[in-house]
């Protein structure tokens, strides 16, 4: 299925997941350059011997840091998109929950279904996702967002 639909499709796909990403493995050196970006540096993300003594076992990545990697993991499979843009941009997140956190060494993808789409003006649509972000062999997700787009066509 191509995940480029145009506005009369959107409706069709609400409900039904539209994507899966490709893995991204999430390792020590990605954390601790999210960790220099943003100025957070609990050791549970940056102390491999400190974290090792936690119930974590080890270093985990930031929320934040999986979170950000929304629009990554949409580019490689996820989400829908209009035909046609003259742009799209990350219009904010209407719910977000860290569930598991990613250790550093796994690997995450993301699943996708659009709930909602609304023509919020004309040519301006608003696409409200379900995502769920997976970590490889666990069986509880990093985290679920509700996830809203805007596309100007």
């Amino acid at each position: 299925m191509s995940n480029e639909i145009s506005p009369a499709e959107l409706d069709s796909y609400i409900g039904k997941e539209v994507g899966v990403s490709d893995w991204i493995k999430i390792d020590q050196e990605r954390i601790n350059k999210f960790a220099e970006a943003t100025n957070d540096f609990q050791y549970i993300h940056i102390d491999e011997e400190r974290a090792a003594q936690t119930p974590f076992g080890g270093t985990i990545a930031h929320g934040f840091l999986t979170l950000s990697l929304l629009s990554t993991l949409s580019s490689s499979g996820g989400g829908i998109k209009l035909k046609d843009p003259v742009m799209a941009i990350n219009y904010g997140l209407d719910k977000v929950r860290f569930i598991s956190p990613v250790r550093a060494g796994t690997r995450i993808r993301a699943r996708f279904t659009p709930v909602e789409a609304k023509e919020r003006k004309p040519r301006h649509y608003l696409i409200k996702h379900n995502v769920t972000v997976e970590i490889e062999d666990e069986d509880k997700p990093a985290l679920i967002a509700e996830w809203l787009g805007m596309t100007v066509i």
